[in-house]
């Protein structure tokens, strides 16, 4: 599995050509959010045709671990390629750009 620090996420976004999922609750979402497209993941599997295949897609929630799980179930059930684990999550993301 692929993963991507926060700094350098934060580049990525300014040089574009990626896609933000946001696997957390819409609550979550709510709450604070980078940007990304809200898929919770209860909901992944049925909204999987929504997710490119044809860019980088970073894959994030709170820690780190239900975006692992995301990217997991996408790769082995849908043969995705394209996916990167945010390090950490929203909180890691939160503790150097949200000071």
């Amino acid at each position: 599995m692929k993963h991507i620090s926060p700094e350098e996420l934060k580049q990525r976004i300014v040089d574009g050509q990626l896609f933000l999922l946001d696997v957390r609750e819409p609550t979550e979402h709510q709450e604070f959010n980078i940007g990304g497209t809200l898929i919770p993941l209860g909901e992944l599997m049925l909204h999987a045709n929504e997710i490119p295949s044809d860019q980088p897609v970073v894959v994030y929630c709170k820690k780190g671990i239900r975006s692992q799980i995301a990217i997991q179930k996408l790769e082995e059930k849908l043969g995705f390629t394209n996916l990167i684990n945010l390090k950490g999550g929203i909180d890691a993301w939160r503790r150097i750009f949200d000071l």
